[in-house]
């Protein structure tokens, strides 16, 4: 039976300090040794993990948490944000003075300068400020839009923009979504466009927006270091990525 494993990054491939543990390498060429196939799933933009596609020869993966899904280098889907949501969105965050970036497949652009959130954030991530353009989405498809803030604003956002959807991934930054948009409907699509049956769908991953991901494939894997509520989500818990969690988690499942 053909297999696919899809694998989120931070917290998951990457630790911490956004580094490839060697064993995780070696875990991910072996499984595709044995003939699974390997795709990235990750709220990342696809120029934001080239480097990482690169060094683990993966050229198929889906980005955004589904909004652009590529097979072996082909866009199969792109679902871009709606631009008078966007609008009115980024007008409510302006009024409220929190600060929002614009991301399509090739570059981020923010709407203000020097924003001391926007740098912590942006830095967690090992990039560097964007370059400010506040009418970037205007003018270009917007995959995902990140907005900085803290969590007490969350629901103001989700009660005043039901069209949109946010998913907490720093604690001072959302990142903005299509309304059921998912990294599990990304997967549903490439898993579909591969003929993969559901069942020998895996998955791997850490945070709040893998959960969907780890409830719709056939076995969600948490890492050790995601939160209760991503490890209740999933069939499989194994160690932290900083524990060799990829590599004891295939071995456990007798994929490698």
């Amino acid at each position: 039976m053909k297999k696919i494993a899809f694998f989120d990054i931070d917290g998951t491939l990457l630790d911490q300090n956004k580094q490839l543990p060697n064993l995780t390498k070696k875990a991910l060429s072996k499984l595709k040794e044995n003939g699974v196939f390997v795709a990235i799933a990750t709220g990342r933009a696809p120029f934001m993990f080239e480097n990482l596609r690169e060094e683990l020869d993966i050229d198929s993966y889906v980005s955004f948490n589904g909004q652009y899904v590529v097979f072996e280098n082909k866009v199969i889907y792109k679902n871009p944000l709606n631009i008078q949501e966007l609008e009115n969105l980024y007008k409510y965050s302006l009024e409220r003075n929190h600060p929002m970036v614009f991301m399509d497949e090739g570059v981020m652009k923010a709407s203000v300068a020097n924003d001391e959130y926007i740098d912590l954030c942006i830095k967690s991530l090992k990039f560097p400020y964007p370059s400010v353009d506040e009418n970037y989405y205007k003018h270009k498809e917007v995959y995902q839009s990140l907005i900085f803030c803290e969590e007490q604003y969350d629901e103001q956002y989700e009660m005043n923009f039901p069209n949109s959807r946010f998913v907490r991934w720093h604690r001072f930054s959302t990142d903005v979504l299509p309304a059921g948009g998912s990294k599990a409907e990304g997967i549903k699509l490439m898993a579909e466009h591969l003929g993969f049956q559901m069942e020998n769908v895996y998955a791997f991953g850490d945070g709040l927006n893998d959960i969907e991901m780890l409830q719709t494939v056939g076995t969600g894997v948490a890492m050790g270091n995601a939160s209760e509520q991503v490890k209740m989500a999933a069939d499989v818990t194994t160690t932290s990525v900083d524990e060799d969690g990829i590599w004891n988690a295939l071995k456990k499942l007798e994929l490698i």
